[in-house]
């Protein structure tokens, strides 16, 4: 695995799965404490810098803006980046793994 891409945030990589379907900000904070059991908060300031720069990478795109709250969705670059990221933290996984574990 070359490193071409660095590693993501882990809220980098929530935000991201949570915009595999359009969703506005206040819903990805919500989807991401979900998915983390409450482990992972994302405040405000911090979910809308990250969508910021998100957006300027163009690893996410935001949709017509239809009602107030303007929604998102990942593009296929940010998409092509979070497969690269469960490959690298597959290998990190197994890694772990084969050493503490003494598996082979």
């Amino acid at each position: 695995m070359t490193q071409e891409h660095p590693p993501l945030t882990e809220g980098v990589y929530y935000i991201l799965l949570a915009l595999y379907e359009p969703r506005h900000g206040y819903g990805i904070m919500q989807l991401v404490e979900e998915m983390s059991s409450g482990r992972v908060r994302l405040g405000a300031g911090t979910i809308y810098g990250a969508i910021k720069t998100l957006l300027e990478r163009g690893w996410i795109e935001a949709l017509d803006e239809d009602g107030r709250k303007k929604e998102y969705v990942i593009t296929e670059t940010g998409d092509k980046l979070v497969e690269y990221e469960i490959l690298r933290l597959r290998e990190l996984f197994d890694n772990g793994i084969r050493i503490t574990r003494g598996v082979e």
